[in-house]
């Protein structure tokens, strides 16, 4: 990767479709939620094309406003049980994850769903004790695509823009690295395409996280 090799002293991960495949588990926990407040199903592929902006506003885009917080109230419901048996780690993710820390990299979580469920995918795949900082967007003021999620974990590690790198699956992810001036590799393994990806013009664009070399 040339010359930022040198100076790199944190890699912030966004979660789903970056380091783990969570899209089974949201994708069940959806439609039980549609069934209980007699909505239609959405297929696996809409749901998969339609996260990464926040449970509400995955929520909202299939639901009408007056049912919203019903059915978000037993989506959460359901999705705790769902993540226990419907999340896995993306290829090379966790050997990834093991190795950077070994190497003494300070590594973080950004992501736009709430902490309570990234903490528990961190829990269930036992990778929680590697990272320095999970911040989600419960906690910044303005999520992703907003550059303010990654300038708080960088604030918080003392780490200049400079010394980090931003790893993401989504266009949303590029925007959110070049709002917050840090370089940002995108991986095609999540919900946005190569050619929705190009579009935001990502400092790489890799197929998988074996590609990567720190």
């Amino acid at each position: 990767m040339g010359a930022p090799q040198k100076i790199m002293k944190v890699i912030i991960f966004d979660l789903d479709g970056t380091l783990v495949d969570a899209y089974r588990a949201v994708w069940l926990s959806l439609n039980m939620a549609f069934k209980a407040v007699s909505l239609p199903r959405v297929s696996y592929q809409v749901v998969k094309k339609s996260v990464g902006w926040g449970e509400r506003r995955l929520v909202a885009k299939f639901v009408p406003l007056e049912k919203i917080d019903k059915t978000l109230k037993i989506y959460r419901q359901s999705h705790r049980k769902a993540l226990m048996k419907g999340v896995r780690f993306l290829p090379g993710a966790k050997k990834l994850i093991g190795d950077l820390h070994q190497k003494g990299y300070k590594l973080a979580i950004a992501s736009n769903r709430p902490t309570e469920f990234c903490e528990l995918i961190l829990k269930i795949l036992k990778v929680r004790k590697y990272f320095n900082i999970v911040l989600c967007a419960d906690r910044v003021k303005c999520p992703k695509p907003a550059g303010d999620i990654l300038k708080e974990i960088l604030k918080r590690l003392e780490a200049k823009t400079s010394e980090a790198i931003y790893i993401g699956d989504m266009a949303i992810d590029v925007q959110t690295g070049r709002r917050a001036n840090v370089k940002t590799i995108a991986v095609t393994t999540g919900s946005s395409s190569r050619s929705e990806i190009l579009k935001e013009k990502p400092f790489q664009i890799i197929s998988n996280l074996q590609e990567l070399s720190f």
